[in-house]
Parts: C-alpha cells; sequence; structure tokens
C-alpha cells in the first residue's frame, strides 16, 4: 500500500492548476443514461472515482472514451443493456448511487447496490428514494438493492426535501428531465455542482429553472439530446491548495479558481489573516505577517463553510495563535483526522461534533494513518508545516480525489513523495 512522505521545507511559491471537479464530473456522467446520443465533458479530472463511475457506467451499456490523457471523456448510451448496478462495483463510491433517477427515468426500471464510499459516516439513501417515490417510482429493497420501476414512466410531482441533500437533489433533477408534466424541487440543494449539472441538462434539451436557489423546476421533456460541456472547477481541490501557503507562508496562484466557488471559505481565510486576490489567472493567496489567527468554524451547506474542507482547516489552526472551535454538522465521525494530527503534536479536543484546537508553535513529523480522503490530504498540509518528515500511510483514499498532488505541491516548492508498497 502506497505511503505519501513529506518533509518540511518553509514558503511555497507558484502556481497550481485546479482541476475540473469530481463531485461535480461524478454527477456529469450519470447524465448520459438520459440520452441515446454523445456527451462530451472537458475538464474532466483524472482519478480513480472518474475510472470507477466509468466501470459501472460501462457495466450498464455506455461507451466511453478517454482522450486527452483522460481530460475529456465522451460517453455514449445508444441503450442501456444492463439495468443492475452490482454491488461489486457500487460499493466503491457513494455516488454511484445516481444512476437510478437516470436509469428510471429514461427506461422504467432498475436495480442498483446500496452505496459505499469514505466511512465518515451514516449517508442514507432515504431522501433519493422519496424524491424518486414524489414522482412515482415503486421502490423496494431487497438484499441490499433498490429494485425501481416506474411501469408507466415517471410523472412530475412536488420534491420536498426535509434537509438539503446534494446527492438527492442531483438524482432527482435528472430524474425530473424526462417526466411526464412539472416537477418541483424545494429545499434543494444550492451547489455549484448542481448548477453545473443543470447547466448541462439545459444544454441537451431539458427545461429547468432556479439551479442555484432552494426551489428548482423542470418541465419534463420527451427526449434529451447530446451535448458538449466543460466540468466547473474543483472547489474543494481549490479550498484544499488556498490553504498550503496559509499553512507555509510564500505565495501561491491556484489557476481557474473563483472566489464564488468559496465565498464562505474566503472570509475565514480573511479572518485568520491570509490575503485571497482574485485575477485573471485564478486567486493569489499569500499569509499576512506572523501567524495564523485562530478561528471559529461551523460546516454548513453551500453557500456556507464546506465539510469537505473541515480537515484541511483543522490542519492550519493546528498552529494558529489562540483557540478554534470547529463544529461539524453534515456528517458524524468526520474527526478521524483529530488523533492523527494529536500525533504530530497538535493539541485537539473532541467532544461530538465539535473540535476545539488550541494553536501550538510548530508540529513534529510522525508516522500517521489517513483515514478518508478529506483527513488524507490534511495530514499532507500538516506536513508540509511539521519539523522534519510525515510519513502518511493509506494514501489510497487520496487518489479517489486528488490528481497529482505530488507533482502539483513540488511544483511550488513542496518536499514531497510518493513511497509505492510492496
Amino acid at each position: 500500500m502506497d505511503s505519501i512522505v513529506v518533509t518540511g521545507n518553509g514558503p511555497l511559491h507558484g502556481q497550481i492548476p485546479i482541476a475540473g471537479a469530481k463531485n461535480a464530473c461524478l454527477t456529469l456522467m450519470p447524465a448520459t443514461l438520459l440520452s441515446e446520443e454523445p456527451l462530451t465533458l472537458t475538464n474532466a479530472p483524472r482519478l480513480s472515482d472518474i475510472r470507477t463511475m466509468s466501470t459501472l457506467l460501462e457495466s450498464l451499456g455506455a461507451e466511453v472514451a478517454q482522450m486527452q490523457g483522460g481530460q475529456v471523456l465522451t460517453l455514449s448510451s445508444h441503450s442501456i443493456t444492463n439495468h443492475r448496478a452490482d454491488y461489486d462495483i457500487v460499493r466503491k463510491m457513494r455516488a454511484s448511487i445516481l444512476v437510478l433517477g437516470p436509469m428510471l427515468a429514461r427506461d422504467g426500471h432498475a436495480v442498483v447496490s446500496l452505496p459505499g464510499g469514505c466511512a465518515i459516516g451514516a449517508r442514507p439513501v432515504d431522501l433519493h428514494l422519496k424524491a424518486l417515490e414524489a414522482m412515482g417510482a415503486e421502490l423496494d429493497l431487497r438484499d441490499g438493492y433498490v429494485h425501481a420501476r416506474a411501469p408507466g414512466g415517471l410523472r412530475g410531482g412536488r420534491v420536498a426535501f426535509p434537509m438539503v441533500s446534494v446527492g438527492a437533489t442531483e438524482n432527482a433533477l435528472m430524474a425530473a428531465t424526462l417526466a411526464r408534466g412539472t416537477t418541483v424541487i424545494d429545499n434543494a440543494a444550492r451547489e455549484p455542482e448542481i448548477v453545473d449539472l443543470a447547466q448541462c441538462l439545459r444544454k441537451m434539451g431539458a427545461q429547468i429553472e432556479g439551479e442555484g436557489t432552494h426551489t428548482i423546476t423542470i418541465e419534463g421533456v420527451d427526449r434529451l439530446g447530446g451535448a458538449t460541456h466543460a466540468v466547473v472547477p474543483d472547489r474543494i481541490e481549490l479550498g484544499t491548495y488556498m490553504l498550503a501557503p496559509a499553512i507555509c507562508g510564500g505565495e501561491v496562484t491556484c489557476l481557474g479558481g473563483r472566489i464564488d466557488l468559496l465565498a464562505a471559505f474566503c472570509e475565514k481565510l480573511d479572518e485568520a489573516g491570509i490575503d485571497v486576490t482574485e485575477t485573471e489567472a485564478g486567486l493569489t493567496v499569500a499569509r499576512r505577517n506572523g501567524r495564523v489567527r485562530a478561528v471559529d468554524v461551523v460546516t454548513a451547506p453551500f453557500p456556507g463553510f464546506p465539510t469537505d474542507l473541515q480537515a484541511q482547516m483543522m490542519a492550519l489552526m493546528c498552529t494558529a495563535q489562540g483557540t478554534s472551535v470547529l463544529e461539524e454538522r453534515i456528517f458524524e465521525n468526520r474527526f478521524m483526522h483529530a488523533p492523527e494530527l494529536m500525533r504530530m503534536g497538535a493539541q485537539i479536543d473532541v467532544q461530538g461534533g465539535t473540535a476545539t484546537v488550541t494553536g501550538v508553535e510548530t508540529l513534529k513529523g510522525a508516522p500517521v494513518m489517513a483515514t478518508d480522503l478529506r483527513a488524507s490530504v490534511s495530514l499532507i498540509l500538516a506536513g508540509l508545516a511539521a519539523e522534519g518528515e510525515t510519513i502518511v500511510n493509506r494514501v489510497y483514499h487520496l487518489d479517489r480525489g486528488y490528481e497529482s498532488v505530488e507533482e502539483k505541491l513540488r511544483g511550488v516548492g513542496a518536499r514531497i513523495e510518493r513511497i509505492t508498497g510492496q
């Protein structure tokens, strides 16, 4: 199993290109199941999760071709030849549940395994299923699979989510494009990935209004066509690399970055004493004089502070001046990186969904273990600012969400290398 070795090496300088958003691409790819015509995605990230979704779509009868080193994906679903998404593929990634709505909308039946992914607490698919039921789907859960039918096709309905769910909003949005009549999604997620999906579906011929707000209205159409669409920049990768110069010092420009993707996050960086400047090239980040200041963080759905940047922000707060409180309100069990940071000398007290971090002058390099995708990169960030060598083990999580992380960080002066396991 691979490990990553990081040696603290002072300030960082240079540019880091930001890839297309993993979470957006994983949502856009199943949209191919809605149409017989090809869907081409540009600015696609080159990640293991993208390969997993490609494998899943191919198992259903889709054709997936990669061009330009994987940054362009052409997907074609002339027909869906298999309507069963098997556990062996789906268990690797929770986003696999997003094939359910498109298959059901197009052909009226689907069997999809309950999904897997990072072990960061319960992320039930109840809201996905309730949304499809509101559009007339008949559902049966047995033997770890969702058996879904809509013999007469899906019909428009009102989907009222009791809580905001990005994945459920995406599934409902895709399914509604081919449902008869009008569908209204209340308490819809507002994330940039939702807006990106709606824009792509509109290029395919869907009639959608209200994306980016809490109410999305979809007028169903008889069929969708093909399209070419550029995947939105990955705001989580963007935020992660913005934290590198914040932790280490120096000045780094994140190419393609936009403040509107991370407004709440940028506000916290400003509060902590970090300058973020938007230019034509992207976002330039530099720490002001002295140590960063401790700030409190509460995770929330977009446009709030992203839960997927909480672990990385905790790494920054470990050496901040003062005491910060980080409250996790999206997922339980998302402080598993805290004990690993404590191995490096961090002072962290976790009580339920709240972590209190008292900043220390410096962290010390140590062997640590990655427990999930975002935790793994938070340990790398901590290692960049630590004295000595940090060895991050079990980094297979990292490859699910970060493209060429060692190469990108080395490009701005970091000392980082991957050790391939035997």
